[in-house]
């Protein structure tokens, strides 16, 4: 099966070595060349170096087509607009983008994307550890909307301006943090062997 990564943290990492080691065909982006560092001297897929938001970016990592496109960085923002251009440009066949926050994972669910809530998730684990009650909310929200398919443009999510993705209510840049931050059409593609 085709991977592709976005966001070389450490569950991007680790989800990046698990699925190598299982033989899967796996190519993880970040914009900071530190990141790779998380990666064991094992891992025999592909390091690329860029804006996981950029479609050029993607496409010469290989996403187009993936089985399989996973939006892990830190930024909701960034993984929202990383998984529309997955699925709406690329063509990727499943798409996960993660959303820190619950209420937002929610409602992208509803617009069509797959989302995981690392928020909840982690809340419910450490209550049902202590013996105490779960939220009930969903830690995983399946696709319950749709994307309009390969029509740039004419997706249920907006269009900014200048015809790019914008993924919220958040101000800034792509992750939400105020920059548009490091990477873009200038990225570069590290492969490494074991």
């Amino acid at each position: 099966m085709k991977i592709v990564i976005v966001g070389c943290g450490r569950v991007g990492a680790l989800l990046a070595e698990t699925y190598d080691a299982a033989g899967h065909q796996v190519v993880i982006l970040d914009s900071s060349p530190k990141a790779f560092g998380r990666l064991a001297g094992l891992f025999r897929g592909s390091a690329v170096r860029g804006d996981g938001t950029d479609e050029d970016t993607l496409r010469r990592a290989g996403a187009e087509d993936a089985d399989v496109f996973l939006a892990m960085t830190e930024g909701d923002n960034r993984n929202v607009m990383a998984a529309q251009v997955a699925a709406e440009a690329l063509g990727a066949k499943q798409v996960i983008a993660k959303i820190n926050d619950p209420v937002r994972a929610a409602a992208y669910a509803e617009l069509g994307l797959t989302t995981v809530c690392r928020t909840t998730l982690l809340a419910d684990a450490i209550s049902a550890h202590l013996g105490l009650a779960v939220s009930g909310q969903l830690g995983i929200h399946p696709s319950s909307g749709s994307h309009s398919g390969h029509e740039h443009g004419q997706n249920r999510l907006s269009r900014g301006p200048g015809g790019g993705a914008e993924a919220g209510p958040s101000p800034g840049g792509p992750d939400g943090s105020g920059s548009g931050g490091p990477g873009g059409p200038g990225a570069s593609v590290e492969s490494r062997e074991a």
